[in-house]
């Protein structure tokens, strides 16, 4: 191939990639997958330089410098369980694959031997919107769990540039008090190496100020960017603009005003809901004398007794999650929200996923257990949905009922993971939050015994904190379950 050919080949492989574009912000395994086929696209591209006759040298020690980063001691998989630590690799990922893109990949003619391997190793390059969507999970971590940016940052500090990127995002999302937060973050890392300069902080921090309504902060910052530059007479008017207008909520107090919903995400539990949920007891169940069961019962335990929320311990091996998280992988999508009848991507839900084949045999195993231990038939059921959570990854208040014929009667859901801190299944009609223990499912009715929705049974999946979330869910629909809990007349059942 001549070297001309190759060179536009390459640029336009890399073109391609980046027009497909893939979303990576909304799931933790995504990012850290990507992060092991950077390694591998360096090591190609090191290899590619050998063959290099001039500036072979100069590139081969960037391209050294920048596999030293990506060292096998880290693991990628583990750094995702923090979310400052996710949205730092993956605004590094971007940052690297941009500039290899820009000033390595045009230099290399002479690759030809390693072409194949380079289109197989090929990445497409992580879009601006997933640095921005990791950021505004950051933000949506501090609404729930009221923490400022020195809280979520104590494990993993962030520099001037990324700290200066959170605070644009919460900028434009309109939330001004975290925004003015992140900027005044940002100020205290300025160094001599920083691409933000002092002048932009400035500005941002009496703008964030100002329509936060803390006018004093707003014009102590104008004064300070007025220090700066004397000369500028648009400051100046701006200044005794604002010296005329009052106004001075604090700033640097976070609200501590919550819904349900967020209080229950933080743990913060009726002391009466704790009493009534100690009183409660475990068992061993068959299902109902299930022969599958008897001489295997399975571990019950009620989380709440009215309506019933009902927990099954060890229901699923390690072995079985591995495999599941395994073959869902390569297929996960960002996760849609039903609403009108029609699927649509908000940030309602953070998270990605996939419907396993309902003739997988893992997936007939476990529907069967699930059969098994409710005592429902799963002949109707949806297949079931695997899903890994995004940085915050969450899914708000919602029901699970579709509200059509054959609805959605009952939710049976997996928790293929442990998670640190965050990630509770939180049911704010009832006041019960549940936290994801790995090995052990979750059951509840969607539905009154009489077709009715069961308002109580709204729930929502809590931002992850610390950890890595990963989930399934079968959803369990009326048509089957005609024997196995028959309807009711009664309004009240």
């Amino acid at each position: 191939m001549a070297i001309k050919e190759l060179t536009v080949f390459m640029v336009c492989s890399w073109i391609v990639c980046a027009d497909v574009g893939h979303e990576f912000f909304s799931s933790t395994d995504q990012i850290a997958q990507l992060y092991g086929k950077m390694k591998d696209l360096l090591k190609v591209f090191s290899q590619c330089i050998d063959a290099e006759k001039n500036n072979v040298e100069t590139m081969k020690s960037v391209l050294l410098n920048l596999l030293l980063s990506y060292t096998d001691s880290e693991n990628p998989e583990e750094a995702m369980r923090n979310p400052v630590a996710a949205y730092r690799l993956l605004r590094q990922l971007r940052n690297d694959l941009i500039y290899i893109e820009k000033h390595i990949q045009p230099n290399l003619y002479q690759c030809e031997e390693y072409q194949d391997e380079l289109d197989a190793k090929i990445l497409e390059i992580p879009q601006l919107k997933d640095v921005d969507g990791a950021a505004s999970g950051l933000i949506r971590l501090q609404e729930i769990y009221k923490l400022h940016p020195e809280d979520i940052t104590k494990e993993t500090s962030l520099n001037a540039d990324e700290a200066y990127n959170v605070g644009l995002v919460a900028y434009y999302e309109d939330k001004f008090q975290h925004a003015f937060l992140w900027f005044l973050y940002s100020l205290d890392r300025l160094t001599e190496y920083s691409t933000t300069t002092e002048e932009e902080l400035l500005r941002y921090l009496s703008s964030s100020a100002y329509h936060f309504g803390s006018l004093p902060v707003a014009i102590y910052f104008s004064q300070e960017l007025l220090n700066l530059d004397p000369s500028n007479d648009e400051v100046r008017v701006q200044l005794n603009w604002l010296l005329r207008l009052q106004s001075n909520p604090d700033i640097f107090t976070l609200n501590t005003e919550s819904s349900n919903y967020e209080t229950l995400c933080r743990g913060e539990v009726d002391e009466r809901t704790s009493k009534r949920q100690r009183a409660l007891s475990c068992r061993y169940s068959t299902g109902g004398r299930n022969p599958r069961l008897m001489y295997a019962p399975v571990k019950e335990e009620m989380e709440w007794d009215e309506p019933q929320i009902i927990r099954y311990h060890d229901i699923i091996s390690d072995r079985e999650i591995e495999f599941l998280k395994n073959i869902s992988r390569p297929q996960l999508s960002r996760s849609e929200v039903y609403e009108d009848g029609r699927g649509r991507v908000t940030e309602k839900r953070v998270a990605q996923s996939v419907f396993l084949k309902s003739n997988h045999p893992m997936e007939v195993r476990v529907s069967q257990r699930i059969a098994d231990v409710t005592g429902l038939s799963t002949t109707t059921a949806e297949p079931l949905l695997v899903q890994n959570y995004g940085i915050g990854g969450r899914y708000e208040p919602h029901d699970d009922a579709l509200k059509i014929v054959n609805d959605r009667i009952a939710t049976f859901l997996i928790y293929m993971s442990d998670v640190e801190i965050g990630g509770a299944t939180v049911f704010p009609e009832v006041g019960v939050a549940v936290q994801p223990k790995k090995g052990s499912a979750v059951f509840w009715y969607n539905l009154h015994k009489n077709g009715k929705l069961d308002l109580k049974m709204e729930h929502a999946g809590c931002p992850v904190l610390v950890g890595n979330k990963w989930v399934a869910n079968k959803w369990i629909h009326e048509f089957g379950q005609e024997f196995r809990r028959p309807c009711s007349l009664s309004e009240w059942e």
